[in-house]
């Protein structure tokens, strides 16, 4: 298949774009390389930014035949998207529409997030008929952006699957690939900056959460993993499969204490940490319910092991400390 990945530079859509490569699929790639990185990704790239409608439609004329398309551009970032609201809807749902109007009919995989469900209220694994709910700019847009993708279906103008991911983590076990952002904002790799000393210490917030041992609970899925599953999205609509949004999750939840014993016992070293306040809107437990894509797309996680997983990141951030600018 020759498949168009939009935010094929960043820390999941290269992992994909390398995983579909490595399948035997032809990929493009396109990225404004604002939060992406030249070095993640060596195939076909196009520099385009997604927001000129004239530009997409310019590209789509030269480009030729695509068999799908998986869409991960995007701003992800829910401080920032609370700060800057405007920015967040231009961002994320400006390029869905774009890349509707230029590719009319082609099967649209589609990057979610949890975060469209909002605070859920209770602390069973999340499923997909639980309302979307967001409390935040970007769960908001990820949320909007589904709810055109479901209208474009409807009207019989090009099927979807929208993926809505749990935490991604992980990197390539041999650490040539892995997550690289800027501002950093996620556990696994502050914790590990920590150990480098890259940070001043790691800050937990909220020791006190209805968790066994007070600290947020989450579901931490392998980048890996998430790149199987949307070459699974792909191939399922392919064959005619339905329009649907699925949770891409391992079922199993990691506090952030177990995470940080899970570092620590990968590196050897303490991590330094500090007990801070909660923060607003932090729900205490995200575990997603992934039985609906096992059952759909015939996908489930295989690296669901929580140190095999820090691992993998260990060996990327121990060889490349300053992320794809070492």
């Amino acid at each position: 298949m020759r498949i168009l990945v939009t935010g094929g530079c960043g820390y999941i859509g290269s992992t994909t774009a390398r995983h579909l490569r490595r399948q035997g699929h032809e990929v493009v790639v396109i990225d404004d390389l604002s939060e992406g990185h030249q070095a993640a990704w060596d195939g076909a790239m196009h520099q385009l930014d997604l927001r000129d409608a004239d530009a997409v439609q310019a590209f789509a004329l030269k480009a030729g035949e695509f068999g799908g398309l998986i869409h991960f551009a995007a701003r992800a970032y829910v401080g920032e998207s609370v700060e800057q609201p405007l920015r967040y809807w231009r961002a994320n749902l400006v390029p869905v529409l774009h890349l509707c109007e230029a590719f009319p009919g082609l099967p649209f995989v589609f990057s979610s997030t949890c975060a469209t469900y909002g605070e859920p209220p209770n602390e069973d694994p999340l499923h997909e008929q639980l309302p979307l709910r967001p409390v935040n700019p970007y769960g908001a847009t990820k949320a909007a952006a589904e709810r055109l993708l479901q209208d474009r279906a409807v009207a019989s103008q090009g099927s979807y699957v929208a993926l809505r991911y749990f935490n991604a983590a992980g990197a390539e076990p041999d650490g040539s690939h892995g997550e690289a952002h800027d501002p950093e904002n996620h556990l696994i790799p502050r914790a590990i900056q920590a150990v480098q000393g890259l940070l001043p210490g790691l800050t937990i917030f909220g020791n006190d959460w209805p968790t066994p041992d007070g600290t947020c609970v989450r579901d931490y899925i392998h980048v890996r993993d998430l790149a199987r599953a949307h070459e699974a999205a792909l191939v399922h609509l392919g064959q005619g499969g339905e329009s649907v949004a699925l949770n891409l999750g391992t079922g199993q939840g990691a506090s952030v204490k177990e995470v940080v014993q899970a570092v620590e016992a990968v590196s050897g070293q303490t991590v330094p940490c500090e007990d801070g306040p909660r923060r607003p809107g932090d729900p205490s437990y995200l575990v997603a319910n992934p039985r609906a894509a096992k059952e759909i797309l015939g996908w489930e996680a295989q690296e669901s092991d929580l140190l095999a997983l820090v691992q993998t990141a260990w060996n990327w951030h121990s060889q490349h400390p300053q992320g794809y600018r070492s």
